[in-house]
């Protein structure tokens, strides 16, 4: 498992492992996400990986088939772990996704990453408007003030907007609407990624008005400046992330 904001935190690095097993997952996983072992390919032996990592067959063994389940290896008896085609990944998988941040940016899959957060987050936005609670309002409230307080620091808007994202999905009262939580956790750690010192005062600005405006429309109801205000949120962490793909 992936805690929300982990991602967002990680700007400042990769994270450490909590124990062997996450670590060994990591490792493979993000190989494979990567392109160090390609689709199609046949990992190493258990001998051989059991030295890479320093783990036990245990170890490895359970590493393995929590990669099966989410789709991206399959074992084969007299053939060994085969890396799965890209179209039985289990895309909506948080790990899955946040190894994609280290990935090289890839156009097509950019594209893809936004076009569904913006069809689930305006489905969010739309029920959040007749569906939030005085509570989901002061949560926006107060994670939209922690934005303001944030003063440049990429992590802490971060977070603060994420968690925004997340009690408008929880206002939804739509459980399958709550996946949508990775994909904005990566496409706004995408963006936050792209900034320097020349953009992130301007991104920030941007951001906290946009969000403002958000909030406001969801709490007085108003579906449609809400669903506008969720779309320049979306378009403005989309341009920021593009500019990842420039040489």
């Amino acid at each position: 498992m992936i805690e929300a904001g982990s991602l967002i935190r990680s700007l400042s690095g990769r994270p450490a492992a909590r124990n062997f097993h996450t670590f060994v997952i990591n490792e493979i996983g993000l190989g494979i996400v990567t392109g160090q072992f390609p689709v199609g390919s046949i990992l190493a032996s258990d001998a051989v990986m059991m030295e890479t990592y320093g783990v036990s067959r245990t170890v490895l063994r359970e590493a393995l088939k929590t990669l099966e389940a989410k789709g991206m290896v399959e074992a084969r008896p007299k053939v060994g772990t085969r890396v799965t085609p890209t179209s039985r990944w289990s895309f909506f998988d948080p790990q899955v996704l946040s190894w994609h941040f280290y990935a090289k940016p890839d156009a097509r899959f950019f594209e893809s990453l936004f076009d569904v957060r913006g069809a689930l987050e305006s489905r969010a936005v739309a029920l959040a408007s007749t569906r939030r609670t005085a509570e989901h309002i002061r949560l926006m409230k107060y994670w939209l003030h922690q934005m303001d307080l944030a003063e440049g620091s990429l992590e802490s808007h971060g977070l603060s907007a994420l968690e925004i994202h997340r009690a408008i999905a929880e206002s939804a009262g739509n459980a399958l609407l709550r996946s949508v939580t990775g994909i904005v956790e990566l496409t706004l750690a995408l963006a936050l990624k792209s900034l320097d010192a020349t953009t992130t005062t301007a991104y920030c600005a941007a951001s906290l008005q946009a969000h403002a405006e958000l909030v406001r429309a969801i709490e007085g109801g108003d579906s449609g400046t809400a669903a506008q205000a969720g779309g320049a949120v979306l378009l403005l962490d989309s341009d920021r992330a593009q500019t990842l793909l420039q040489p």
